[in-house]
């Protein structure tokens, strides 16, 4: 048997696996960019969260904000306010109507007043100004006939904690990811 013979196959090998690296690194080239693109752009990163300066609203009044293109409530309620949200009673509150519909909490947690403010007094609460019927701003400072917010589009009334009370909305208002970075800072998202 000759030397050539022993190593017949290797050129011939070298020649295909050589190829075959040179086609998938060729492929992958082409590829990422099209899957690099289905990230998020900069923009959007950068709305993914925000801090929101709390310290100027007064109580019995509400900041309205843009987050990720729609408003977010930040009410800071009196005393009256925060009493007829925490007398309730859970029970005459539909059974969807009876889910915090919270992010900062698990999906079965009940729609107390606690469950929906943002601190231990109630003071605070954090919502989503987008109407759960059909994506109406629903009106605040005591609008409609529970004290809360009125959607002027088909008439859902919310109560002073942003729970359904009247129309066709299916649910609570719902409350985003929120929490305090310090006294007189919120940061959404």
């Amino acid at each position: 048997m000759s030397h050539a013979d022993d190593h017949s196959g290797t050129r011939r090998d070298f020649l295909y696996y050589a190829t075959a690296g040179a086609g998938v690194v060729a492929t992958g080239a082409a590829v990422w960019p099209l899957v690099n693109q289905m990230n998020p752009s900069d923009d959007v990163k950068a709305l993914a969260s925000i801090e929101v300066d709390i310290s100027g609203v007064e109580e019995g009044t509400q900041l309205t904000v843009k987050w990720r293109g729609k408003p977010v409530f930040i009410r800071h309620r009196n005393a009256e306010e925060i009493a007829a949200a925490r007398d309730v009673v859970l029970a005459d509150l539909g059974l969807v109507d009876s889910l915090a519909q919270n992010a900062n909490l698990p999906a079965e947690a009940d729609a107390s007043d606690a469950n929906r403010s943002m601190d231990a007094e109630g003071k605070w609460l954090v919502m989503m100004g987008v109407c759960t019927h059909l994506g109406c701003v629903p009106l605040g400072d005591g609008a409609g006939e529970f004290g809360g917010w009125f959607c002027p589009c088909h008439g859902s009334a919310y109560d002073t904690s942003g729970r359904i009370r009247k129309g066709p909305a299916p649910r609570n208002l719902d409350v985003p990811v929120a929490a305090f970075v310090n006294e007189t800072t919120i940061k959404l998202g």
